[in-house]
Parts: C-alpha cells; sequence; structure tokens
C-alpha cells in the first residue's frame, strides 16, 4: 500500500494571454497561423508529494501559484503538462459554496454538494446532524440558500467539506470565515483532522498557523518550487524572498555576502517601500514635525512585516522639523485588528531626553525590544507628539500604517507569551 497521498509530478500551467478578443476569435477559428497570444506559465514543472497522514503548506507570494496548483490537485483544472496522482477521497476548501444551487435548500445543497464530492447519500445521512450543528444557522436550513446571508453561506459550506471526515483535505485560506466564535469552531475543528492523522495540503498567508500546523513546507515563487522543507526554515527563506534577499540558484550563497547584496538592494530605497503598506493609512496633524520615513528590522536588521515571537526586533523612524520644537515625543503603538491598543511606548515613557529640534534638521530615532506578543496579525501605529504652546500637540500621526506578522512554533494563551520556566519535581 502506497504511503503517498498526493503526487505532484512536474506539473505546469501555461495560459495564452491575447492583446485583444479578436485575437482569440481568430484563432480559434483557425483564420490565422501566426502566434497572437504570449504564453504566462501560472506554474512551471513544480513536483513535491505528501504523505498520508502529513499537514504540508504552501506559501509564496501573490502570484506564485499556491491556489493554481491546488485547483489542478482537486480537479478544478487541468495542467498544461504533468500529472498528479491523488490516493484518498479529497475534501477541499478552496471557493467556498461554489457548487451550491441558489433555488435549492440548505438540506438540499448538503447532499448535492456531498454526492459531488463522491460520497453516498447514506454516508451524507450519517453527517448530517453534524453539518447542521456546525453550521448553527437554525431554521434556515431548509430555505432556498439564495436567501442567506453571506456569513450563513460560507457557515453551510465549510460544514459541509469538513464534517464529511475525507481522507484528505485540502485548504485555500479559508479557516477564517464567519465571526469569531465560528472562527474558533473551525480551528478546533481542524486540529481533530491532525489529530486523526488525516492528510491535509494547506495554503495561507498566515505565517503563524503555517508554523504551528504544517510539518513540512513547499515555497513558491513566480511559478516555481523554490524549496521544500522545515516549516520555520521555509518561512525565514519566504522573508528573505519578500524583501529581495533571496539568490537564485547559481548565484553566490554565502550568507554574509548575501546579508550585505540584500542591504545594500534596502539602502536604495527608502525604508516603508520595502514594507507592506496600508493604502487606506489614517493620517493627520499640524506636520510641523513629519514622519517622512520608518520600518519594522528583525534582529539583523533586515527591513520585514514578519517577526518571529521572543525575538529581538526595532521600529525606525526618520522626523523632518518643519519648525523648531522643543522635546518633541516620539511613539509607536502595536494594536491587534479589531482596533485595540496593545501595546507600545514613547521617548516620554521611556525617560530618553530628545532635546530641542531645529527647523530644517532631520532626525533618526529607532526603538528596539524583544517581541512578546502571540502570533498572529497586528497593526503598527507611528506619532511625533509634544506640546507647544503650553497644549499638547499632534505634529504628525499615521494610524495602522503597515501590518506586523508575529510567527511562532510556540503557543500561548491570549496577547502575550510569559516565557514561563515549568520545574516539576
Amino acid at each position: 500500500m502506497s504511503e503517498i497521498a498526493i503526487s505532484v509530478n512536474n506539473i505546469s500551467k501555461m495560459y495564452k494571454l491575447y492583446e485583444n478578443p479578436m485575437d482569440r476569435l481568430k484563432e480559434s477559428l483557425g483564420l490565422t497561423r501566426k502566434k497572437r497570444y504570449k504564453e504566462h506559465y501560472a506554474l512551471n514543472n513544480v513536483s513535491f508529494q505528501v504523505k498520508k497522514g502529513e499537514t504540508v503548506g504552501i506559501i509564496g507570494t501573490n502570484g506564485s501559484g499556491k491556489s493554481t496548483i491546488l485547483k489542478i490537485i482537486t480537479g478544478v483544472l487541468n495542467p498544461t503538462q504533468g500529472e498528479v496522482v491523488v490516493d484518498g477521497r479529497i475534501s477541499a476548501l478552496l471557493e467556498l459554496g461554489a457548487g451550491f444551487n441558489g433555488e435549492y435548500s440548505g438540506i438540499e445543497n448538503v447532499y448535492l454538494n456531498g454526492q459531488m464530492i463522491g460520497f453516498s447519500k447514506e454516508e451524507i445521512d450519517a453527517k448530517l446532524q453534524d453539518i447542521l450543528d456546525f453550521a448553527d444557522i437554525g431554521e434556515f436550513i431548509h430555505q432556498p440558500v439564495k436567501t442567506y446571508s453571506s456569513g450563513m453561506f460560507v457557515r453551510l459550506a465549510f460544514a459541509v467539506a469538513i464534517n464529511i471526515e475525507p481522507e484528505i483535505l485540502i485548504v485555500d485560506e479559508a479557516l477564517s470565515v464567519g465571526d469569531v466564535f465560528f472562527q474558533a469552531k473551525c480551528y478546533r475543528k481542524f486540529e481533530e483532522f491532525k489529530e486523526m492523522g488525516k492528510t491535509i495540503l494547506f495554503v495561507s498567508h498566515d505565517l503563524s498557523s503555517i508554523g504551528k500546523y504544517c510539518d513540512r513546507v513547499v515555497l513558491l515563487n513566480k511559478g516555481e518550487k523554490l524549496a521544500e522543507g522545515d516549516a520555520k526554515e521555509m518561512v525565514n527563506l519566504y522573508r528573505r524572498v519578500l524583501v529581495n534577499q533571496y539568490d537564485e540558484p547559481g548565484e553566490n550563497n554565502d550568507t554574509k555576502e548575501t546579508q550585505e547584496k540584500g542591504t545594500a538592494v534596502q539602502e536604495e530605497k527608502s525604508m516603508k517601500e520595502q514594507l507592506n503598506l496600508n493604502p487606506k493609512v489614517l493620517e493627520y496633524g499640524s506636520k510641523l514635525a513629519e514622519i517622512q520615513d520608518f520600518a519594522i528590522r528583525e534582529k539583523s536588521g533586515m527591513i520585514t512585516n514578519v517577526i518571529e515571537k521572543g525575538e529581538e526586533f526595532s521600529v525606525d523612524m526618520k522626523i523632518h522639523f518643519h519648525e523648531t520644537i522643543q522635546e518633541p515625543i516620539f511613539a509607536f503603538t502595536i494594536k491587534d485588528l479589531k482596533g485595540t491598543e496593545i501595546t507600545g511606548t514613547n521617548t516620554m515613557y521611556e525617560n530618553t531626553p530628545v532635546g530641542t529640534q531645529k527647523a530644517g534638521e532631520t532626525r533618526r530615532i529607532r526603538f528596539t525590544q524583544k517581541m512578546p506578543l502571540e502570533a498572529g496579525e497586528y497593526m503598527l501605529c507611528l506619532g511625533c507628539t509634544g506640546y507647544r504652546d503650553g497644549d499638547f500637540t499632534v505634529f504628525h500621526r499615521l494610524y495602522d500604517v503597515c501590518n506586523l506578522t508575529v510567527i511562532t512554533d510556540k503557543k500561548a494563551v491570549g496577547y502575550f507569551d510569559l516565557f514561563s520556566k515549568v520545574t516539576l519535581k
């Protein structure tokens, strides 16, 4: 009996990109022999295997081919070349509810989806109550799904996909659906699957979840497999890819030279250009002092949005003064995605003398600390404030200027890790 649940062998997926619809029509009708399209490879010669009972993650930048490979494995797409061999019954959390019929009731769609996946009516009968309990949409289960809210729709779709207990579960960014309580239920079910020894293929931008759940990780970049291996190692490599500090095969891979090269590349750009910035940042203040540039740096000095829990990191700011200001206060705050301020500090709290900053001067400030926060997604806020003519004044504030992702392979409860040491006698 094979130990391999999924075998992806030299898979490529090429799309033809036409400049206009007429070129596509001419080619389809055989009216031209001239090549009127450009070839775009969403995947190029990708191979990997997933063993039975293994949880494998797939990570990569947008456009790297993550969702495409999942759709090929599940049969939604056909590859241009190569083959996929699957040993086991699959349930896929891809486009939730894609097979639902809006005119059918929730109950009818449960049976429709289950049979499309390959389950018999008797098997669905046995799981029906579990599905209904998990979805928890009450009497709406008997109404046409076209009357559902978007929240009820995804709850039912998720409940169907995850409660039929397949041998292989494929997940594409689908665990964070519904409200926070339903999300918690989804993660508990996911952990149950892992404990039961099910095979899981998991795509996510949530690097903390990748680090927590995955036995092994495949890193894709621009449609090609860059590497595969231990989750922590691949996440670190992915962070280098994000800031263009990855050497292609055949290039000089000496660590010191690589870091120096990456640092030089970063020096050419402004600091903030190398971060994942919020396009809808809330900005206000008199601008008598202006935050012109900023960065999050991990312990090696690399600019990144991703910090490992327990590691040293810094928040840098570059402030230009348009007018002379006495004792300005420089600050940063970290908030959760709901807007709750979790932690932060400023030069006043830290008893750091700043002095008088003269008009035309530019100052750089760095806050260095260890990351205590639990794994998850946060937002960074920056500020320069102070007192002018006796009144507290905001010179420049940037709310939710960029995201901050904390990753770890050691979980704790709540927002912070106490880094406890346990002694058993």
